[in-house]
């Protein structure tokens, strides 16, 4: 497959490292010679010099016969442009862009049609995270949540703890106790290794248990690997900007919650049901089980979303808050 990447930083570098290893034949472009300079030194690409959103070069990076244009540059509206060029001018099949202001995003069902601006598929850095954090806030207890189709069907892992239902037992006996609930356990990890699951396979404390069910009997198939943690009713969010916005929007019709170190005349504005705060340092209680707050999963979300692999946040299912190097 032929791929244009636009945009050459660490969203398209990546992306170009993994697609590479695939045999496709990608091209990147970026008006950053010396990032370009780094990529084709390490990999078997083309790389094209100057604004990705101009028709010539676009053209240059060979436009006319891509299979698909991935445009990934930090600015919005070159993405955009570049889209709608490369779908006039070129008639590329594919298109996918990087939006990341929440504006654009509001409006996204009407505004990246083929009729306006013509994106097949969007990716929003800050609504993955906002989603992920949603979801954890959903299912307290989880360690990740993943839906498919629509909603309807969710990936989730959780950290098996004595006093569940399932652990010390074989995974044959979940049938048993949930005789009327469809689930099936993808896969385990224990000590860091994964297990392939069969019905025979014992879950041990401390198992970090991957299954798969439909979404409203996500919480009844947890319960079978640790007590159930009690819905969140009260949350501080630390910052305004489009991640602590976006979440906010989304929790303050089922929560109560508190914002800390915001744009007060922006979010007094847009928010009716939040108490907003203005101080810089916020001092929380520490509690026996601060590893399961939701302050500390959002934490090791992000750090798994920006840093290496080293920083999983699986790792923090340990009884005491360390962070190991």
């Amino acid at each position: 497959m032929k791929i244009i990447i636009l945009g050459a930083g660490q969203v398209g570098g990546t992306l170009a490292e993994n697609l590479v290893g695939e045999n496709n034949d990608i091209t990147v472009v970026d008006t950053d010679s010396t990032r370009l300079r780094q990529l084709q030194d390490k990999f078997d690409l083309r790389v094209v010099q100057g604004h990705g959103s101009h028709p010539r070069i676009l053209r240059e990076a060979g436009a006319e016969d891509a299979d698909m244009l991935v445009a990934v540059t930090n600015s919005d509206e070159t993405n955009m442009i570049a889209c709608q060029i490369a779908y006039s001018l070129f008639n590329t099949p594919n298109r996918i862009a990087r939006i990341r202001a929440a504006d654009y995003l509001r409006d996204a069902d009407k505004l990246f049609i083929p009729e306006a601006v013509p994106i097949d598929h969007l990716i929003s850095p800050e609504q993955l995270v906002i989603n992920s954090i949603y979801r954890l806030i959903q299912y307290p207890g989880a360690l990740q949540v993943v839906n498919f189709a629509e909603g309807k069907v969710s990936l989730a892992a959780v950290k098996a703890y004595y006093g569940g239902p399932l652990v010390g037992n074989p995974l044959s006996i979940l049938r048993e106790h949930m005789p009327h609930i469809d689930t099936r356990v993808a896969a385990i990890f224990r000590q860091d290794r994964p297990i392939r699951p069969q019905g025979s396979t014992i879950v041990e404390a401390g198992d970090e248990v991957f299954f798969i069910a439909a979404s409203q009997n996500i919480r009844a198939v947890m319960s079978e690997m640790q007590r159930l943690e009690k819905p969140y009713k009260r949350i501080m969010l630390v910052g305004g900007g489009n991640i602590g916005f976006g979440l906010a929007q989304k929790l303050e019709k089922i929560t109560a919650l508190n914002l800390s170190n915001v744009t007060l005349s922006v979010l007094l504005n847009l928010l009716s049901n939040c108490k907003i705060l203005s101080f810089f340092m916020v001092m929380l209680p520490t509690r026996s089980y601060w590893q399961k707050s939701i302050l500390s999963r959002s934490i090791c979300l992000l750090l798994s979303l920006m840093t290496t692999k080293q920083t999983l946040c699986r790792r923090c299912w340990q009884r005491k808050w360390v962070l190991k190097k």
